[in-house]
């Protein structure tokens, strides 16, 4: 908390004194604060510390209604037209007349190799039924979670996707450039194809990072289907009762 409470004096001083630049000095002016401007700052925000606690209050209160409404905007967009939401991320089977859950994940992330043994169960128990739409989200804290996404969005590029996806998660732990070579190999891709198109991912994968960060998803795996969010650990029979009260 203390640390917590030094960053945010620290914003809070620089707004403050850019706010007070602005008012006081020309355009041309050279922006360095006086130490003793610095010092009758940090005075008043010493003397007067709720109004940091009420700032970030506010500013977390319209962040989050920023988040809430841009998740109902997708929610709509998705009931109404699924398609546009799934644009070409791969998909399992079409939309017609299925629920569609997309999953948000990240092919280094622990936590999505477990979701990806649950979906593959409630996949061959609900194949008529469901239909499962995955967005990248490469976290920064997994090296080669990018590389990864790039490789497996080059696989999707010659209708293999899925397959490349499951050998990604079944070998997490080799996770590295010879095991994307290595499984594309033994998908029988073609490699020139393979490599040029890992090259041309970013944008995709971008839009996808992008989505989830306008809708506010803390980390993977992240879960949507019927107007319901499931984050972390995902339970089979969770979803099953979402679709069962759908049909």
């Amino acid at each position: 908390m203390p640390k917590l409470f030094g960053y945010l004096s620290i914003y809070f001083v620089i707004s403050w004194f850019c706010l007070v630049l602005g008012w006081s000095f020309p355009a041309q002016a050279a922006i360095y604060p006086s130490p003793q401007l610095e010092q009758q700052i940090l005075e008043v925000l010493r003397k007067h510390p709720e109004a940091i606690i009420e700032s970030v209050q506010g500013y977390q209160q319209q962040q989050q209604q920023q988040v809430d409404q841009s998740r109902q905007v997708f929610l709509q967009d998705l009931k109404v037209n699924p398609q546009a939401i799934i644009a070409n991320s791969p998909k399992t089977g079409t939309i017609d007349t299925k629920t569609v859950l997309i999953e948000f994940s990240d092919f280094q992330c622990p936590y999505c190799a477990e979701a990806h043994q649950k979906l593959r169960d409630l996949l061959s128990k609900h194949q008529q039924d469901v239909t499962l739409v995955y967005k990248h989200l490469p976290l920064p804290s997994h090296p080669e979670a990018i590389p990864a996404a790039k490789a497996a969005w080059a696989a999707n590029q010659q209708g293999m996707f899925w397959q490349y996806h499951d050998q990604l998660f079944t070998n997490q732990k080799q996770l590295g450039e010879s095991l994307y070579i290595d499984v594309a190999k033994k998908l029988n891709l073609d490699m020139d194809k393979f490599n040029r198109d890992r090259l041309l991912a970013d944008a995709d994968i971008k839009q996808d990072i992008q989505l989830a960060k306008t809708l506010g998803i803390p980390g993977t795996p992240f879960f949507v289907m019927n107007g319901q969010n499931y984050s972390g650990a995902i339970q089979v029979s969770e979803i099953e009762s979402q679709l069962a009260a759908a049909n």
